[in-house]
């Protein structure tokens, strides 16, 4: 190998998408960061051109299987690409939508959690607290050895047999066993005598075999004779053996798990599982979550009271009975029916809600609408009370409740997965064990430690493991694959990241670059694509793409080290790090009037707090990562608002209250960075509704009105005018076995989604799949010649679009290839 592929990794004529004939040498095993203005090159440059030919050349090397569909694989337009390592992508977008992940299982770090109890976690009883011990033949040795030399002792095991039994023949059956002495009460006979009728006894006292007499003693002989004997008492006694000592006084042993009269399950790894059958919850089958009475629309109002008909469902003339009930019975409950909902103690709250012997609660109450179900006015009674709420069996905590009673140094597994990473760290950390248990689970314990390290150093100690995943954020997925590929140690690799930074806050930022500079110094190579100056900085090596979007773009205006950027004349970034250029703050900012209170807020981590928006102005929520604001904006203020507008269903965050100027208030619209679309074949220009604008110029064309062609030829999510061997998608998916799929252009459309004769339909020299490769800015110059008729409502349904800095788009680019913050702009626009 020679110098140039050892040390770099050399770009030649790359031409993908807006890219110009670019060349560029990036040096191994660096930190190099990409920037650029949004859409100058930068994902073109080292998404689809670095790494999809890194990756390309790594499944290359696997086998003959991989190969066969690898000649049907669209190489990057490059001339060439040297010294390129294999290729990991870790991307800003939220693609987890399986209920059952969370930050626990994709990080594997719940794995070890389940292996640890399982080895080393002890069981206690629910009723007494006792550690559930299942004793063995050496737990009775090493009680028989602790006993006074030369003492005789008993060893015995109990005899089940019914009331009724015929024990004359019971005692010929012990006899023809070999067995010669039995206990009965607290006397000893021999079975012989027994089968003679010459000795009397009480029929009501419990019987017990005797196993042998043995006389104390520490020889090997006597300990063997002891083992033998506790073994034999084990097998016929179902688990149980007695040693009666000379003085009456007994010893019980049981090699069965079980305490106070319940029999537990012994741990094992599948018990703390709630993806298996055998580990989750029977009720919500390991969700956490059910279809049934949601408290938060029964009690809408926590700040009122009982009497002030806090319980949504006794409202009205003739359900207010039940109201009246339970201020009849108040006094004889102890039930303050004048103090607010959120300021009743746990044990009201149970009353009110299950009732007890003067009052049926809340869950009488539907049981009764159950009841009369027959009724459609009752059906609608419990649909509109209905919603998904915690499993009232696990308490949300996914595993049956055998789980919940194995502990380690005090703490179960559901508590553990409660505590956010930082805490749990410091848990571990101080996590004192006896020497033999430690040797037992010191493996498993630098795995955790390790992962929980790495989670704490890309910023997200505040996530606890029992998050879903399906609720992080882009970056918070990122930044978790970020700690997964630290913590598998891979070397020799190409790490290409997109924007790790978004969501962070700038005091967590030192921690992001700390773990980025530890993958590079493991020995591998570090392609950033990063807007944040710190990490700009930070970086050993820096590409400058632009000097503006789309086709202004593509060019590489600086490569070097990050000190020499400010030299660069052509670079906006360079202009706005070294002050020439900026943003001007307002001089004056405007006044608002009108506002929405959330009072007593207490969803994940907020503490009663009470929240003031002001509206007709630029809110902005800000703080720490993890301090609580999507909690506060995304969980409580919008489903909140949006239920008072009848415009939403689903659970809302704890609150008390939601007051202030509702009526200045229309409608309310959440832009998250969650897809635009499910499916490939959502893109923007269906997303912004300017898809059916297009559709419909087509079909307006002289060829289509010849050929009868309609506006519904002119879609690929319908069958017409698409290519029905990809079904309109462009592509073909080829699962491959133990490998990510693989995705091919299709072979009859050539990746044009629409069949040949649809394509023969032009304006203006472009067919529907030319328009939907152009940019929203070339389709804006494209249309914008005319200033009616469907051309001006493709061009203001597309403006929106630039408006918000997305001018560089495709038309018809995929929702699944656009980041978070792309997605979230494609949302504002619409």
């Amino acid at each position: 190998m020679d110098e140039t592929s050892a040390s770099y990794i050399e770009i030649r004529g790359a031409r993908v998408n807006n890219l110009k004939q670019v060349s560029v040498r990036i040096p191994r095993n660096k930190l190099v960061v990409v920037t650029g203005l949004s859409g100058s090159g930068k994902s073109s440059l080292a998404y689809d051109t670095i790494y999809a030919e890194g990756q390309r050349r790594y499944v290359e090397s696997l086998s003959s299987y991989a190969r066969q569909f690898l000649g049907r694989i669209n190489k990057p337009d490059v001339d060439f690409v040297y010294g390129i390592p294999p290729a990991i992508a870790i991307e800003q977008k939220v693609t987890v939508r399986n209920p059952h992940s969370t930050v626990g299982t994709s990080t594997e770090i719940y794995e070890y959690l389940k292996l640890l109890f399982a080895r080393i976690g002890k069981t206690y009883s629910p009723v007494s607290g006792a550690e559930v011990k299942k004793e063995t033949v050496t737990d009775v040795v090493r009680y028989f050895e602790s006993l006074p030399e030369d003492e005789h002792v008993l060893v015995l095991y109990p005899l089940d047999i019914p009331a009724d039994a015929d024990r004359k023949a019971l005692w010929e059956q012990l006899w023809q066993a070999g067995v010669t002495r039995v206990e009965i009460g607290e006397t000893v006979y021999r079975v012989e005598d027994l089968m003679q009728g010459t000795v009397a006894y009480a029929a009501s006292d419990d019987i017990r075999v005797v196993v042998d007499r043995i006389r104390t003693g520490s020889d090997a002989d006597t300990l063997a004779r002891c083992g033998d004997s506790a073994q034999m008492a084990f097998n016929e006694g179902k688990g149980t053996c007695i040693i009666r000592r000379a003085d009456s006084s007994q010893r019980i042993f049981s090699n069965r798990f079980e305490c106070d009269g319940m029999t537990f399950e012994e741990p094992n790894e599948y018990l703390f599982g709630f993806n298996t059958p055998y580990g989750a919850c029977k009720r919500c089958e390991g969700f956490g979550t059910v279809i049934g009475i949601d408290e938060r629309l029964v009690i809408p109002d926590r700040s009122l009271s009982v009497y002030e008909n806090a319980v949504a469902c006794w409202r009205g003339e003739s359900l207010s009975v039940w109201k009246d009930k339970l201020i009849r019975v108040a006094d004889r409950m102890d039930f303050p029916i004048h103090r607010p909902y959120d300021q009743l103690s746990e044990k009201n709250k149970q009353d009110l809600w299950h009732g007890n012997r003067y009052f049926k609660g809340i869950d009488g109450f539907f049981d009764y609408v159950d009841e009369h179900r027959y009724k459609i006015q009752y059906r609608v009674l419990k649909a509109r009370y209905s919603g998904k709420t915690v499993c009232p069996v696990c308490q949300g905590s996914r595993l049956r409740k055998e789980a919940s009673y194995v502990r380690i140094a005090g703490k179960n597994i559901i508590d553990l997965v409660q505590m956010p990473v930082d805490r749990l760290w410091d848990w571990f950390e101080s996590l004192q064990l006896d020497d033999y248990t430690q040797q037992i689970a010191h493996r498993l314990l630098v795995e955790i430690k390790s992962r929980l390290s790495f989670l704490c150093h890309v910023g997200l100690g505040y996530l606890t493991l029992n998050r879903p995943s399906a609720t992080l954020s882009g970056g918070e997925s990122q930044r978790i694959y970020l700690a997964n590929s630290l913590s598998s140690s891979l070397v020799g690799s190409l790490y290409v990241l997109d924007e790790p930074s978004v969501g962070l806050h700038p005091r967590d930022t030192h921690l992001l670059i700390e773990v980025l500079k530890s993958l590079r110094d493991i020995g591998n190579t570090v392609l950033v694509v990063e807007h944040d100056q710190d990490i700009i900085q930070a970086a050993d090596y820096l590409i400058d793409v632009g000097p503006l979007a789309g086709r202004q773009g593509g060019e590489i205006v600086y490569a070097g080290p990050a000190d020499g950027l400010p030299e660069a004349s052509r670079s906006l970034t360079a202009a706005y790090m070294t002050g020439q250029c900026s943003i001007p703050v307002p001089t004056l900012r405007r006044p608002w009037h009108n506002r929405l209170i959330v009072r007593g807020a207490c969803e994940n981590n907020l503490k009663h707090i009470d929240v003031t928006f002001p509206l007709n102005v630029l809110c902005l929520v800000t703080g720490v990562s993890g301090s609580g604001k999507s909690t506060l904006v995304r969980s409580v203020l919008y489903p909140a608002l949006a239920r008072c507008l009848d415009q939403y269903q689903e659970q809302t965050g704890g609150f008390c209250k939601l007051e202030g100027d509702l009526q200045q208030i229309e409608a309310v619209e959440c832009v998250d960075q969650h897809p635009i679309g499910k499916t490939s074949r959502s893109n923007p220009v269906t997303y912004c509704k300017a898809y059916d604008e297009l559709r419909k110029l087509f079909a307006e064309q002289p060829a289509s009105k010849l050929n009868d062609f309609k506006a519904s030829h002119f879609t690929f999510n319908a069958e017409g005018g698409r290519c029905e061997v990809c079904q309109g998608e462009g592509i073909i998916t080829v699962e491959m076995q133990f490998m990510a799929d693989v995705k091919l252009v299709c072979d009859a459309c050539k990746g044009k989604r629409f069949k040949d004769e649809i394509l023969e339909v032009t304006y203006r020299g472009r067919n529907i799949f030319d328009v939907l490769e152009m940019t929203v800015d070339e389709a804006v110059e494209f249309f914008g010649w005319k200033k009616t008729g469907t051309e001006k409502k493709i061009v203001d349904r597309l403006r929106p679009l630039q408006d918000v800095g997305l001018g560089y788009i495709k038309l018809g680019q995929s929702s699944s290839t656009l980041s978070g913050g792309e997605n979230q702009r494609v949302k504002l626009a619409s």
